[in-house]
């Protein structure tokens, strides 16, 4: 299963390295990533594969949501089928 994970915050150092290694912990394969930085902004959109991920995807979305809280981001992953209908019209 893909899912798309969204990162916003205040740019800083070691945003990227912080939210690829969370992933890696949880057997979380990164398939693409888009970023950058607006105005001091940090914006970022990962595509990932959680197939082989070590825990439940619900727990997974809670706790990288819980990590961003921890770093002053703004952290969600949502399923692909989800983001795809949500951008449609």
């Amino acid at each position: 299963m893909r899912a798309v994970l969204t990162v916003v915050g205040e740019d800083k150092v070691g945003i990227f390295s912080k939210v690829s290694t969370f992933c890696a912990d949880h057997d979380i394969n990164i398939e693409g990533v888009s970023q950058t930085v607006l105005e001091n902004m940090f914006c970022m959109i990962m595509m990932i594969t959680v197939d082989g991920c070590s825990i439940p995807f619900g727990e997974f979305a809670d706790k990288i949501a819980a990590y961003g809280k921890e770093n002053d981001l703004v952290i969600h992953v949502m399923h692909e089928d989800i983001f795809n209908s949500m951008h449609r019209i």
